[in-house]
């Protein structure tokens, strides 16, 4: 198990069906006592149940702390709750849609409280704890948005260019405490709820990928786990694609 004896906080992980629930699923079958996130304890628990049968007997402990990142405040009281952790995934997100002209600003403000401030707050918070542990592993979820433009999401994207450009500097900062910091950039991907929002066909979104298809949310974490696990020790301030090629084309 390569995670065993690691614990690792997944935001965004509480509910099934999502890139947060599917890392998470990952992380405990290789070992590692999992603190997932959410607003919602009835969808938290049905997630610690799903993670507890995925990992079997091999898998370490796991619990679900409700935590609502748009607060300053709760993100503080999560990463207190949290303790020091071995791996941090930076998975929650808010998607605004809508025009630049259109937009309204308390959603503006909702995706950068979230998609922003709070893996700043948490990698500020718990990066020198996995220093002083003798190292770490922080993982930030991006998107292909950060790089292209998408009408209808301008917000979104620039909220994940930030969280690109947080992760080269973040990773300068940590480096000489061992403490690795990349990103991961999915492109359209199959989660339950994009599914819900635009049909199982997402719009034919995976048409404009290379492979010509939309992905399932475990292909993108197996990418997750990977780069946070110790098989990418000389990975950092990497923004890695797992998008189908849909930036390469």
């Amino acid at each position: 198990m390569e995670l065993a004896g690691k614990t690792a906080l997944v935001t965004g992980s509480g509910a099934i069906g999502g890139l947060g629930h599917a890392t998470a699923k990952l992380l405990a079958v290789e070992g590692a006592s999992l603190i997932i996130t959410g607003t919602d304890p009835e969808r938290g628990a049905q997630v610690v149940a799903d993670l507890g049968a995925a990992g079997g007997e091999s898998t370490g402990t796991v619990r679900f702390v409700a935590a609502d990142l748009a607060d300053p405040a709760a993100v503080q009281q999560l990463a207190e709750e949290a303790g020091a952790v071995d791996i941090l995934i930076n998975n929650a997100g808010v998607v605004p849609f809508g025009s630049t002209t259109e937009q309204d600003i308390t959603d503006y403000d909702a995706a950068f409280a979230v998609n922003v401030r709070a893996p700043f707050l948490l990698t500020a918070l718990l990066a020198p704890k996995m220093a002083a542990n003798g190292g770490g592993s922080i993982v930030n979820v991006s998107s292909t948005a950060a790089g292209l433009g998408m009408p209808g999401m301008a917000v979104y994207g620039a909220t994940k260019a930030a969280l690109e450009s947080l992760t080269r500097t973040w990773a300068a900062e940590f480096a000489s405490s061992n403490v690795r910091i990349n990103a991961v950039a999915p492109g359209p991907m199959r989660t339950a709820k994009v599914v819900a929002a635009m049909g199982p066909d997402m719009g034919g979104m995976g048409l404009t990928t290379a492979l010509k298809r939309t992905s399932d949310p475990a292909e993108v974490a197996q990418v997750i786990a990977f780069v946070a696990g110790d098989r990418a020790s000389y990975m950092t301030g990497a923004i890695v694609a797992a998008d189908g090629g849909r930036t390469a084309i």
